[in-house]
């Protein structure tokens, strides 16, 4: 059976690195920036906010990687739901507001609404 997402595809990361070693050097470099220990934001928010992206983007990658930060930064479970209640309301939110552009945009094709 086919498994389109496995912990083992992480084990390929190098692998990867190697076919585009600049871009993927210059991501990792960015990546590891925003993830110091060191920065204004403590480093259990910054995986409370990482897990609500990664729930958003759902990236089961991210998802497992910050659930682990997260929990030995501190992070309790219910911090956990929290921030994944939060994501889903933004979520939410930002579907709302593309449906408001969705509407105009059909307005803006000539479409009639139907009375």
């Amino acid at each position: 059976m086919t498994h389109y997402q496995t912990p083992e595809d992480l084990k390929s990361i190098p692998a990867f690195v190697a076919l585009a070693p600049v871009e993927a050097n210059a991501f990792l470099a960015f990546n590891h920036a925003v993830e110091r220990k060191d920065g204004l934001i403590p480093p259990k928010y910054r995986e409370l906010i990482s897990l609500a992206v990664a729930l958003t983007t759902q990236c089961a990658y991210c998802l497992d990687v910050h659930t682990a930060q997260a929990a030995k930064s501190g992070a309790t479970r219910e911090e956990v739901a929290e921030a994944a209640l939060i994501a889903a309301a933004v979520r939410a939110g930002g579907t709302l507001g593309h449906a408001l552009l969705a509407q105009r945009l059909f307005e803006g094709h000539g479409s009639r609404r139907v009375t």
